[in-house]
């Protein structure tokens, strides 16, 4: 006979497998993200596109992503999740075995093979983004925050090992073999693919139960959550994406140790604050988190951009990943703790938002970097910055936005929240 106390533990062990397939299912999201941008210079000079062409695979990448986010969640509500979950990384797995044969499929003109490729295993991605989170949600337990942290935080940890892998294959391998290297990551989300038809999964709300699309959109406080993600996104994606060139222009390092340091000191940050988050924040406010986060973020920027030493300017850009490590996941935990019974849609639309700010933060610091590359020369001690290391430090000044914007996204919640006299979400309500 079980007891009472013994139920959480025995469904925990009943779901242990699917959270490990979700974590896994997360490093694979890290390697739709990440793995295409560490490739861009090889495209770049074996196929000779330029660098407006490169950035513009980032960018399908992402709105791929967020039409995939919003496209599938009404019929991810219908039909279940265990079927697009499935597809999801069948679609990465096929995404990259056609960037792998693009030079050979396409020999005239392989950039639109690229394209192709990108298209899908972004949609495979933003399938996962969508389902990986309303997994984790529904699994009965009383640390549900503390696992979507934890779930996140495989998003870091596969940064770091998609990086520091294909940066030591390209070494071993050589430049001309980058697409055995492609294909050896497609095994990653095949394998995954196993596991998904095998795991059990909770079942999802009911459909007479659940909170539909239009009260999400008619809630002031789902939609702060929503402006938060955006911004949230647009701070960690942007300091991400230009960390490795600020690496590079302020240090005079090479590219791969740029990436090794830039990219994987600010990765490890981002997994340290989300698991400390999930380990020890179990009764901590999370907007009060997301505050200390966010304010964090602002002074991390403020000195990459302003500090006259290069060297401090690196180590705030690698802190500012534990200032950004909880503004993506904690704005999940907000909605769904006030919206627990909203279904795949609540997850699609926040997918959506943090992939806009994720997709226009970043290129707003390159427009900055091109048209104002002088914005941070005005104070004295930076006037003898060269010019690509101005233009980026200039780019990064007006970034500071992102975080400033959400905390006033915070205030706003907190007062729309004892406005309609709902109990302030808790870590693990």
């Amino acid at each position: 006979m079980f007891t009472d106390s013994s139920i959480p533990s025995i469904i925990g062990f009943m779901y242990r497998a699917t959270i490990r397939a979700c974590y896994i299912g997360n490093f694979v999201g890290a390697l739709v993200s990440n793995l295409a941008p560490l490739l861009y210079m090889l495209f770049i000079n074996e196929f000779g596109i330029t660098f407006e062409q490169a950035g513009r695979l980032t960018l399908i990448n992402f709105f791929t992503q967020i039409i995939a986010d919003l496209a599938f969640s009404r019929p991810v509500d219908r039909y279940g999740i265990r079927p697009f979950i499935t597809t999801g990384h069948a679609l990465v797995f096929l995404g990259f075995l056609l960037m792998a044969a693009a030079p050979r499929l396409f020999p005239h003109s392989p950039y639109v093979g690229l394209m192709i490729a990108t298209i899908v295993y972004s949609c495979g991605g933003g399938l996962l983004e969508l389902l990986l989170s309303a997994i984790i949600q529904a699994i009965p337990s009383d640390a549900k925050a503390a696992a979507m942290s934890l779930l996140h935080s495989f998003y870091a940890w596969g940064f770091i090992v998609v990086v520091v892998f294909t940066t030591v294959m390209l070494s071993l391998f050589g430049s001309r073999n980058w697409q055995l290297i492609v294909v050896l990551w497609s095994i990653l989300p095949l394998l995954n693919f196993i596991n998904f038809i095998r795991v059990p999964l909770a079942p999802q709300v009911g459909e007479e139960h659940r909170t539909g699309t239009r009260v999400l959109l008619r809630s002031p406080f789902f939609i702060a959550v929503v402006f938060g993600i955006i911004f949230g996104g647009a701070a960690e994606v942007s300091m991400s994406q230009w960390t490795s060139a600020f690496v590079e222009a302020s240090l005079a390092l090479p590219k791969a140790i740029g990436d090794l340091v830039g990219l994987c000191l600010f990765a490890a940050f981002l997994g340290t604050g989300r698991v400390l988050y999930g380990k020890y924040g179990k009764n901590i406010e999370i907007r009060t988190i997301m505050m200390a986060g966010s304010i964090l973020t602002v002074g991390c920027y403020l000195v990459a951009s302003l500090s006259p030493w290069p060297i401090l300017s690196l180590l705030a850009c690698a802190l500012c990943g534990l200032g950004t490590s909880l503004l993506w996941p904690g704005s999940l935990v907000n909605a769904s703790h006030r919206f627990p019974l909203a279904g795949a849609s609540l997850f699609a639309l926040l997918a959506a938002g943090g992939d806009t700010g994720a997709a226009v933060g970043p290129w707003i610091v390159g427009v900055i970097a091109d048209f104002s590359p002088d914005l941070v020369t005005s104070f004295g001690w930076l006037s003898h910055l060269t010019q690509t290391d101005a233009a980026l430090r200039s780019g990064m000044l007006f970034a500071t936005i992102y975080p400033l914007l959400m905390i006033v996204t915070l205030i706003a919640m907190r007062i729309i929240a004892k406005k309609e006299h709902k109990i302030v979400p808790k870590l693990d309500d």
